[in-house]
């Protein structure tokens, strides 16, 4: 089935650029030129990726993220943010807002749908992803949801799809310490550039979601080593 990509920018000779890309690629463009017009497209057909300039006229990309990510309907579509801004402390701001890629400009189409087929790629591999509980953190798979199991009670958690991923290759891996690199290339793909930066602003979002149901201590920190995902805190 064709899938469906939200093309957000405000330019017209790019946005139609973006959607010539993608009919390119197989994929069906929907457009919006500012955050209105995607909130009434999402609201038509909700997309099955995101494809998002940073500056939108009103709201910019950055605070459209961080809202799609608070909201049902939108928390779970990846997103890739579409920048001229290449310097790390912009890219980590992106990251932090939940967004699961960015291309800077200028990029070649080439490049842009195969991050779109990366992204898209390791969204089906979530939905592949069984049940699985460590302590009292339990994945449905099925449902694609996080719960904390505390006093008889289970507690949804929201998170984005990135920080589900990383969660769900720690609790299939628990008590083992991952380097950057190796949960670069577990979670993220070994085909996909991504740096080592964008691990620890995923690790803080993810300890961020668990924290209001005191599990954050599960993700731990090992000096000198990485990562490891442990029920002994």
């Amino acid at each position: 089935m064709q899938k469906h990509i939200l093309i957000v920018e405000d330019e017209p000779a790019i946005r139609d650029m973006l959607a010539y890309a993608l009919r390119k690629g197989d994929y069906a463009p929907l457009l919006a030129g500012d955050a209105r017009e995607a909130q009434e497209r999402i609201a038509e057909r909700v997309p099955d990726l995101i494809l998002l300039d940073w500056m939108l006229p009103g709201t910019s990309g950055l605070e459209l993220a961080r809202r799609w990510r608070r909201e049902a309907l939108t928390r779970d579509i990846p997103i890739i943010m579409l920048t001229a801004r290449g310097e790390e402390n912009d890219r980590v701001g992106g990251l932090e807002a939940g967004v699961d890629d960015y291309v800077v400009k200028p990029f070649s189409a080439r490049e842009l749908l195969a991050r779109i087929r990366a992204v898209l790629r390791r969204s089906r591999e979530d939905d592949d992803d069984g049940s699985v509980q460590v302590g009292a953190l339990r994945i449905d798979g099925a449902a694609h949801r996080v719960f904390a199991d505390l006093d008889g009670t289970a507690h949804p958690i929201q998170m984005g799809p990135t920080e589900y991923r990383l969660l769900h290759f720690f609790m299939t891996h628990a008590e083992r310490v991952y380097t950057r690199t190796q949960l670069l290339d577990h979670v993220w793909g070994g085909s996909v550039y991504v740096e080592e930066r964008t691990v620890d602003v995923h690790i803080r979002r993810l300890r961020k979601t668990l924290e209001p149901h005191a599990l954050d201590p599960m993700v731990q920190t090992v000096r000198g080593a990485g990562y490891r995902f442990s029920a002994s805190v």
